[in-house]
């Protein structure tokens, strides 16, 4: 079980049981402090970053977590006389928190779509659950905004370089919590063979065919070709995703620079672990479509099912690297 894992679970544990009584706030807004630090509270035009955790009351449904991502949610609070907002609103609950305070919020959907004249949210019954901690508080009064821009990249590069100096670590820490030995190529690509294929190994040109899935080093699942994986993981609610083998051709259509090197080590039938550092991967932009923070390092889980021979001209070896399906 990895720290962050747990992490989450003691806040989530954590605001649960402080949850039980809320209290009602403007717009019906229902709320519960759990820990109230701060001397100020942020207001209008003031600049938070926060952890946070979004739950449905739909199955108790993981929405979003800041906590899987490493990388606090940054928040520009607004007033309520904005079009779209309201008291009670999004917005308004940053409003009872300065920094080192946190608190659980519930939002009534019904009143944010009366409210705010938007289609109510498919993924939720009549409450989504906020459960929040104030990381870093900004203040409009002492910041004005020709100069906000500046403090604030100032600090996103601060939690950035953090991320930077975990990778290492992160990759170090898989390998032992899950007794690994892997063999390590010269760009830093890990890897474990854990069922030895019989056919040909595919070489530049070739089209494979690939069974995966991939993580992150916590156990985070942000896509996979296994449709009863991807269910687990919330992924088969997108209805753009299909769930089946990617075909492609190696060394031709852009993937991560680690699986062009990696299948090439693998006899068609083969499956392995991949443990994959950032520069091969998504380096220090990370795929936020996917979920995956700068400098992130990730595990796949892969299997070749086939190799079809081809002859197709060896691509670019500078292009960019774009997410595997």
């Amino acid at each position: 079980m990895k720290k962050s894992i747990f992490v989450l679970a003691a806040a989530v544990g954590l605001f649960a049981t402080s949850c039980q009584n809320f209290k009602k706030g403007d717009g019906g807004l229902e709320y519960k402090i759990v820990k109230d630090e701060a001397a100020v509270k942020a207001a209008d035009g003031d600049h938070l970053f926060v952890d946070m955790v979004v739950k449905s009351d739909r199955n108790d449904s993981l929405i979003q977590s800041t906590y899987d991502l490493g990388l606090p949610q940054y928040v520009n609070v607004v007033p309520d006389t904005i079009p779209g907002n309201y008291k009670g609103s999004y917005s308004s609950m940053f409003k009872y928190l300065g920094e080192g305070d946190s608190a659980v919020f519930r939002l009534n959907l019904d009143t944010m779509a009366a409210k705010s004249g938007q289609p109510k949210l498919p993924f939720a019954d009549k409450y989504l659950t906020f459960t929040i901690k104030v990381r870093k508080h900004f203040k409009k009064a002492e910041l004005p905004d020709s100069i906000a821009h500046v403090e604030l990249e100032k600090y996103y590069k601060e939690l950035i370089a953090n991320l930077e100096k975990a990778e290492a670590g992160k990759i170090e820490k898989y390998v032992k919590d899950n007794k690994l030995e892997p063999k390590k190529t010269a760009s830093d690509l890990q890897y474990v063979i854990t069922e030895e294929g019989k056919g040909a190994k595919p070489v530049i040109g070739d089209t494979v065919r690939v069974n995966y899935v991939g993580k992150l080093t916590h156990g985070k699942v942000f896509d996979t070709s296994l449709k009863e994986v991807g269910e687990k993981a919330g992924l088969a609610s997108n209805p753009m995703k299909t769930f089946e083998p990617i075909k492609f051709a190696l060394g031709v259509d852009p993937v991560i620079p680690a699986w062009t090197e990696a299948l090439q080590l693998l006899n068609k039938g083969s499956k392995a672990t991949l443990i994959i550092p950032s520069k091969s991967a998504y380096g220090s932009n990370g795929q936020p479509q996917a979920q995956i923070p700068p400098y992130a390092p990730l595990v796949f889980e892969i299997e070749l099912v086939d190799v079809i021979k081809g002859t197709a001209p060896k691509a670019d070896s500078t292009a960019t690297p774009v997410p595997v399906n």
